[in-house]
């Protein structure tokens, strides 16, 4: 397993950098994402006027309010395998900032959300089509707004790993501020995780990603879509193994199709845990979680693949994107 330096005696498990959003969650038919123009299955980024005119167009759905974001929920999917986290990002000082920084508390994970003062709470509309897949209008507000000054770094050095979302790396500024944080990480011993989290992404920004990765990364989480969007090959295997050769673990979520994990040399195909599906929107963030808590606790590479393939399924087996209850004993029985 990765080693980290002193991790006895770091605080925390995993610290986790991303952007925090609400998340109002509305089951449509795809006829609804073609009137507002956008492909189903990738992340939109909007503005606050596209913001008003989606949520107004929603208003006739039922929609679910629920805490969000890649990076937080897998830092609740931690925590509810009794592991320990802590979330750095940035809310509005408003309403819905407050409901986002009590949610994270209640999730068990410890918050260290900055304020902005004039900006609001960052958001993210998630739309379920009946396929379950899920399609993203996403209003960054205040995320967009996280700073170095922000950032505290004792957190970051009582932390055995740092994760990030891939959607961090894009804005400049923001790409700065989780430089920084990765630099403080591997100044006190600590292992880096990223979550490449969208294929458009890394296409708009492959050459510094790539960069980015190879000179940073211990840990790789992409989707299919995200390893070819980032290796060029469709190859799963061989873009698993070109992933590897600039980390020390590298995964690819195969959807149903489980995944594969390769560490150590070698490869594990791991299965999915057959569930109902209900939404397939926080999966990817849930399996990221026990493959996390696994490395964190010294669980072997067979065991970890187990234990992530089985929160992601109650994630899939559910309406929201975080698991909804302690999975402690649970684990224990895999």
């Amino acid at each position: 397993m990765i080693a980290t330096t002193d991790a006895m005696k770091k605080q925390y498990d995993v610290c986790g950098i991303g952007s925090p959003l609400l998340d109002f969650i509305v089951e449509v038919d795809e006829g609804l994402l073609a009137e507002i123009d956008m492909k189903k299955g990738r992340m939109h980024l909007i503005d606050e006027g596209q913001s008003k005119r989606i949520l107004g167009m929603i208003e006739r759905f039922r929609v679910k309010t629920a805490p969000g974001g890649s990076s937080a929920n897998t830092l609740a999917g931690v925590s509810a395998l009794g592991g320990s986290a802590v979330f750095l990002g940035k809310i509005g000082d408003d309403y819905h900032g407050t409901v986002y920084e009590q949610s994270t508390v209640d999730s068990g994970v410890s918050s260290r959300l900055a304020r902005h003062k004039s900006g609001t709470t960052g958001h993210a509309i998630t739309f379920i089509t009946p396929d379950s897949e899920r399609t993203f209008a996403t209003h960054l507000g205040a995320a967009l707004h996280f700073r170095t000054e922000d950032v505290l770094d004792d957190d970051i050095r009582q932390s055995r790993i740092l994760h990030i979302e891939g959607y961090q790396l894009e804005d400049p500024e923001l790409k700065q501020t989780c430089i920084h944080a990765i630099q403080v990480t591997r100044a006190s011993g600590g292992k880096v995780s990223i979550d490449l989290a969208d294929p458009a992404l890394i296409g708009r920004n492959l050459e510094p990603i790539r960069d980015l990765v190879r000179e940073y990364a211990d840990i790789i989480f992409v989707n299919e879509l995200e390893a070819r969007a980032f290796t060029g090959t469709d190859d799963e295997e061989q873009a698993l193994s070109q992933i590897y050769d600039v980390c020390e673990v590298a995964v690819v979520k195969l959807g149903d199709r489980g995944s594969l994990i390769k560490a150590e040399g070698k490869v594990i195909r791991v299965p999915i845990y057959p569930v109902q599906v209900v939404n397939s929107n926080g999966a990817g963030d849930a399996y990221a979680a026990g493959i996390l808590f696994s490395i964190t606790h010294g669980i072997d590479y067979e065991r970890a693949g187990k234990i992530a393939a089985y929160v992601a399924a109650q994630v899939v087996g559910s309406v929201g994107a975080r698991p909804d209850r302690s999975l402690i004993d649970e684990i224990r029985n895999l």
